[in-house]
């Protein structure tokens, strides 16, 4: 069937625990979220949604995905909504980069196909494995006691991954790293996150002042030529995240001998389709793999972890539960949180049954 019409909708997801800040003073007080409706002209729909951290997170900010958005749908009128990689290839050459504004509309179309399938994502995906994946909570930047504090509630809700947001300066970075590993159990699985915010020697100091703490260490550095310098001191798990935005990237970086593990973001790269290919690639290599995406809420959770769970066990390193980070939903999903991990939605596509009145009125609609 062709695509009859495409909505937008737009969704302000406040944050459950206030502010997020990361690394050099940056902060958002929620996800300004765009949800995407595709229908067919039988009247199936699939649905997509994309929602940046701010305008400082990654090259994406919610106004741009929307502007990006009108430009696209009225092009994709007409299509054949089952040829998802014809589509994706397309929206690249009607639109020239931004992979964020085409990510909600390629999960969209994911949804749709597995809807009129019968089909859930993760078996058009590859096949599930198992029936959950592992789950992380980031500890925003705050005084090291502080940070503390908040890793102990996390632990008591039931997470044992925790993600350290550092990226200050280096001295304070490493006392919280101390205090969090002295406020959560042993066994409790760490990683330092800089988003790219260190240079090569404050790199270096943080290395060698926590040689005795057992953690991952994910993206220390803003540029490719930066973390692959630091590759030879780093005498633990080194993970890509920014660097890490398309397949080419992975490739250099396979190359160069520089990753350990890759996080794939959907936006970052353009959605489903994209993430799944940089995912094969990954696989192919015996790469750690966190699929997960730069915010959102049930729809966006259940794409997300739907591709993470047909990825193979043994390779998934975690995800998150962004329907948990915020106050508000938009769809009725089944996830269920035990012992640090997500227990996915069953049903077709993603597995979601979208709430339309939680959406209101779209902020932009054409069809034929």
């Amino acid at each position: 069937m062709t695509i009859t019409s495409i909505s937008l909708f737009r969704q302000w997801q406040p944050f459950r625990d206030g502010t997020y800040r990361c690394s050099g003073g940056r902060s958002a007080e929620g996800f300004d979220s765009t949800i995407v409706e595709i229908v067919t002209g039988d009247g199936a729909a699939g649905y997509g949604e994309m929602a940046p951290l701010g305008s400082f997170y990654d090259p994406a900010f919610a106004e741009g995905a929307r502007a990006a958005m009108r430009e696209l749908a009225p092009k994709l009128i007409g299509e054949k909504a089952a040829g998802i990689d014809a589509i994706s290839r397309r929206m690249d050459l009607l639109l020239k980069g931004h992979p964020y504004a085409k990510s909600a509309v390629d999960m969209a179309l994911w949804d749709l196909a597995g809807r009129r399938s019968g089909l859930s994502l993760a078996t058009m995906t590859g096949g599930g494995e198992g029936d959950s994946v592992p789950l992380y909570r980031s500890l925003a930047q705050e005084m090291p006691e502080a940070m503390a504090t908040r890793a102990r509630k996390y632990i008591a809700e039931g997470y044992r991954r925790l993600q350290v947001k550092v990226g200050l300066d280096v001295r304070e970075d490493i006392e919280r790293l101390e205090a969090v590993r002295a406020a959560v159990p042993s066994d409790t699985v760490l990683f330092c996150d800089a988003n790219g915010s260190w240079g090569t020697a404050e790199t270096r100091q943080f290395l060698a002042a926590t040689r005795a703490i057992d953690y991952a260490l994910e993206q220390p550095c803003a540029t490719y030529e930066e973390n692959l310098a630091i590759r030879q001191a780093c005498d633990r798990p080194l993970i890509l995240d920014e660097t890490i935005d398309s397949v080419d990237a992975l490739l250099r970086a396979l190359g160069d001998s520089l990753v350990d593990g890759i996080t794939i973001k959907l936006a970052r790269v353009g959605g489903l389709t994209k993430a799944r290919l940089i995912r094969d690639v990954a696989v192919a290599r015996n790469l750690k793999i966190t699929i997960e995406d730069t915010g959102g809420a049930e729809i966006d959770t259940a794409a997300y972890s739907g591709l993470l769970l047909s990825t193979p066990e043994g390779l998934r390193q975690h995800t998150v539960d962004f329907h948990n980070w915020v106050t508000v939903s938009n769809a009725k999903a089944d996830f269920r949180i035990a012992g640090g991990r997500m227990w996915l939605p069953e049903g077709p596509g993603l597995g979601v049954e979208v709430d339309r009145l939680a959406l209101g009125e779209p902020v932009f609609s054409c069809s034929t």
